[in-house]
């Protein structure tokens, strides 16, 4: 019987794989965290810790109340648009994008808002399609790698998912690009990297397809689905079991580094003759 990493490599080298990237994959070149959001809306307000709650008050409820005071996010999504932008040399010389880029996955979502991912298929010679909207979905013809940008992109600021109001819309799963997602979801193997399991929203995702399936009546029809961690959990690693989602993990000190080693293993088993 296949392990789990061999059974994931079968389905990208069959290219019946789609990758879902997180954040921690654009930190790997650089970009800031969601603290430095948290803490640059802050200053820009005038706000202190104990005036906003902090730590439960999340970067979704600060920009709402940005939002609520400047009258948009326009100046905060400037600010971000200018702040994720890293060189193209830098994405040159990241061994993760190079990966991801040869792993030629036909389908790649992700909830990032920066262009590290096309400037990577830019830079390697790799051709494209950027689906933020659904303007965009008649170009997703299937014959170039889609990059489907899920909580919008900073060419487009209506589409960014940012503030809670946002995210509490996303809730209904019902948006096109939420239609789109589950119908190249369900036949297909998926890849989480780069998230952490405390983000509510993709836990919600996870949880929807897991449903969805349940109520088909197929759920053993279900294709394997998988989510990269850098370290082991227990608790995530059973919830997630229930919902269909096996973990893999690879032991490192630093998380980008075992993202780097877990890429690299994938790879390899990709390009044996049998993927195993």
């Amino acid at each position: 019987m296949l392990s789990a990493v061999e059974q994931l490599a079968q389905s990208v080298k069959e290219r019946r794989a789609i990758l879902f990237v997180g954040a921690g994959v654009s930190m790997s070149v650089g970009l800031p965290s969601w603290q430095k959001l948290i803490e640059h809306m802050q200053n820009e307000l005038g706000l202190y810790e104990d005036m906003i709650g902090a730590p439960e008050a999340s970067y979704q409820a600060l920009a709402e109340y940005y939002r609520l005071k400047q009258g948009s996010l326009g100046p905060l999504r400037s600010w971000m648009d200018r702040e994720w932008s890293v060189s193209p040399e830098k994405v040159q010389g990241s061994a993760i994008h190079k990966l991801i880029v040869s792993l030629d996955f036909p389908i790649i979502y992700t909830t990032n808002y920066d262009r590290n991912l096309e400037v990577a298929f830019e830079i390697h010679g790799r051709p494209f399609v950027k689906v933020a909207n659904a303007k965009d979905l008649p170009k997703a013809t299937g014959e170039v790698t889609q990059i489907i940008k899920f909580h919008g992109d900073f060419d487009d600021d209506k589409s960014l998912v940012l503030a809670e109001t946002d995210y509490f819309e996303r809730l209904s799963f019902d948006s096109p690009l939420d239609v789109k997602f589950r119908a190249d979801a369900l036949g297909r193997t998926i890849l989480f990297i780069g998230y952490s399991m405390s983000d509510m929203n993709i836990r919600l995702l996870l949880h929807r397809l897991w449903q969805t399936w349940r109520r088909s009546g197929y759920e053993k029809s279900r294709p394997k689905s998988f989510i990269f961690m850098s370290q082991p959990s227990i608790v995530q690693e059973a919830v997630l079991g229930h919902w269909g989602i096996d973990m893999l993990t690879e032991e490192a000190d630093d998380p980008e580094d075992a993202l780097l080693a877990f890429l690299n293993e994938l790879k390899d088993r990709v390009s044996r003759p049998n993927g195993a």
